[in-house]
């Protein structure tokens, strides 16, 4: 038994982290002799924004190495639709049906994250924006987290366990400055034994009023920018105080020293203060984002179309056409002039056929807010 309540990976691969009536079935079906050949489809018929980004596909292609499937899909970062179907399974029911709780558990995750940091990096226009938020998850999952996040646009990733490639960001925690006799003794620590290549970024709300400690922090002159991490509890006026302090630096010759807001900044912070801060640390919205309801569901048995009530049946496609809108048809219907087919093979009777990209799936998802950008 693991010391830390977390299910080992060999566990997972063995299709043992499941739910018990699909182990039940199978075993049903085993002493009837069934084991159809089925197409399986992950979609989502509703979630909580307009879009969703497809992310968790590099562990749901671990999960089925080795499995008798044929597997495509959108690649990571697409962008998708409700029931726009964004991964498909071919093979014997039998071989891959205990499967679905821990490669919906991925994809599901997964995407929500990546959706969740797409639409704040989106609010966020040109303000930097990174990922806080791993401390609000079981500590199991941070590299998932962070690399999630990272897909889905983050500027940088607090996580130490991030996946190797993506700043890692972060400067002191409110505990430091109380480990010194005063904020200045703190910071000028700070400055003098981090790397050269760590920012000066100053916590100034640890004790006093935060534009008195920002003022402070900035007179020291090696202060970047200043960080507020204020309680909700102790806010009030957010805005307020965030002009405020903005207002002390500017008179007092600091024009160049930025703001960075943390704790507990949501995708409606941001836009309601964007204009005065330079970038934001995203715990909870990013990191505890609702899952998006991906299921799984048979669309053909045998070769045959057939689906459960309120599920399209047949085998689907989707197309991005020119000029950017989408449509889902039968995979043996004639594609539109130009359109390009979204969902693409990812593996062949088990085994892989090329791999999924990071950096990729991150580019994928920059160029359709760059896109969106433009056109808003």
């Amino acid at each position: 038994m693991s010391r830390f309540h977390i299910v080992d990976d060999d566990t997972i691969a063995r299709g043992e982290c499941t739910d018990i009536y699909f182990a039940r079935c199978e075993e049903v079906l085993a002493k009837e002799g069934k084991n159809p050949l089925v197409t399986m489809e992950v979609t989502t018929v509703g979630m909580p924004y307009d879009r969703g980004v497809f992310c968790g596909l590099d562990d749901a292609v671990a999960l089925l190495e080795g499995v008798p499937v044929d597997v495509e899909a959108m690649p990571e970062g697409s962008v998708f639709l409700p029931r726009e179907p964004v991964m498909r399974i071919t093979g014997r029911y039998r071989d891959f049906g205990r499967y679905e709780t821990a490669l919906l558990g991925f994809l599901c995750h997964a995407s929500g994250i990546a959706t969740a940091a797409a639409h704040v990096k989106e609010a966020a226009g040109d303000c930097k924006v990174y990922s806080f938020g791993s401390r609000r998850q079981h500590p199991a999952i941070a590299q998932m987290i962070e690399r999630s996040a990272w897909i889905g646009g983050v500027d940088g990733v607090s996580n130490t366990t991030a996946p190797e490639g993506m700043p890692i960001v972060g400067t002191m925690p409110h505990a430091f400055v109380m480990c010194h006799a005063t904020p200045e003794e703190a910071w000028t620590a700070f400055d003098r034994h981090s790397a050269l290549d760590v920012p000066r970024l100053m916590l100034c709300d640890t004790f006093g009023d935060e534009k008195e400690e920002c003022l402070k922090a900035a007179e020291l002159g090696f202060t970047g920018a200043v960080r507020l991490d204020t309680p909700r509890s102790r806010r009030g006026n957010m805005r307020a105080i965030l002009e405020e302090v903005r207002w002390e630096l500017d008179s007092h010759g600091h024009e160049d020293v930025g703001i960075f807001l943390s704790g507990g900044v949501t995708r409606e912070d941001i836009r309601a203060y964007r204009d005065l801060v330079d970038a934001f640390g995203v715990g909870g919205a990013i990191a505890n984002a609702p899952v998006i309801d991906f299921s799984l569901d048979i669309v053909e048995i045998e070769g045959k179309s057939c689906a459960k009530r309120g599920k399209w049946s047949g085998v689907k496609q989707v197309y991005l056409l020119p000029g950017g809108a989408r449509v889902i048809l039968p995979t043996g219907a004639h594609a539109p002039e130009g359109a390009v087919p979204l969902l693409k093979p990812v593996m062949r009777h088990g085994q892989a056929v090329g791999h999924t990209d990071m950096a990729k799936a991150r580019a994928r998802v920059l160029a359709d807010l760059a896109e969106r950008a433009q056109s808003a």
